[in-house]
């Protein structure tokens, strides 16, 4: 009798996959989004920092800034916020049309949006290197759209995966899960080591990216591409070995 050939991890396997990954910060996807959240520090401290006060992995910071921009307040721009916005919003779609062609291709899926990231960024950081990037200009724009393309493709991978606190992008509601559910307001405190885990992830982000800047705009990008391109490397191969210990082990337990 010939073996059967093993199947692409279905639709119940990537819910295997995201319980295990909100149960412990060894697993590989969520030592993979928390790499990825840290590269969103990088990105958003290029965006912010170099191109003229305009985000372009944080959507709700720029809806913001897109309104002071439009009331005159603070000198802030227009143009810049809409075109990252713009960007992002053509990401995302095709971010998930990403997800419903892979549906049940968890590791192919991750891969094909890992490659989408990594060359957008890529892109970015060649045409930092190559031109005089000025914010305002066009060449910042550019820079902004290729950032905000990569971001809207990962956001809509990782609203797929589904991951509890690890969004890579948002901490809103991780922080507020950190304080609701802390045992000083009566909860279990559950969560709070990956919740902890991805506010640091930001936060030392955009604190290499600041401090990157100061040499060039090129560094933190090629930083951001390099590890969103790692992240694949390793990531594909390890989720391969990623299996329950035993039946039941899926439940979420600890931090």
């Amino acid at each position: 009798m010939n073996a059967v050939p093993a199947a692409a991890p279905s639709v119940p396997d990537r819910e295997a996959l995201r319980r295990r990954a909100a149960r412990s910060l060894r697993n590989p996807l969520a030592r993979g989004l928390l790499v990825l959240t840290f590269t969103t520090g990088l990105v958003d401290a290029v965006s912010y920092l170099g191109l003229g006060h305009v985000f372009t992995a944080n959507m709700t910071g720029n809806v913001v800034l897109l309104a002071f921009g439009v009331a005159g307040a603070g000198g802030l721009p227009v143009v810049s916020p809409l075109i990252s916005l713009a960007a992002f919003l053509v990401g995302a779609a095709a971010g998930g049309l990403l997800a419903s062609k892979l549906a049940d291709r968890h590791a192919l899926h991750v891969a094909a949006a890992l490659a989408f990231e990594v060359a957008f960024i890529s892109l970015a950081a060649v045409l930092a290197a190559t031109v005089d990037v000025r914010p305002n200009e066009a060449t910042g724009d550019a820079v902004i759209a290729l950032l905000a393309l990569a971001m809207g493709v990962r956001n809509a991978t990782v609203r797929r995966l589904a991951v509890p606190d690890l969004t890579t992008t948002v901490l809103t509601l991780t922080l507020t899960g950190l304080a609701a559910d802390s045992p000083v307001t009566g909860g279990t405190g559950g969560g709070s080591t990956r919740r902890t885990a991805a506010v640091l992830a930001m936060f030392a982000g955009a604190l290499s990216g600041a401090l990157l800047l100061k040499a060039s705009l090129v560094l933190p990008l090629a930083a951001a591409a390099a590890l969103a391109l790692a992240t694949c490397l390793v990531y594909v191969p390890a989720i391969r070995h990623d299996r329950p210990a035993a039946p039941g082990a899926d439940a979420p337990t600890g931090p």
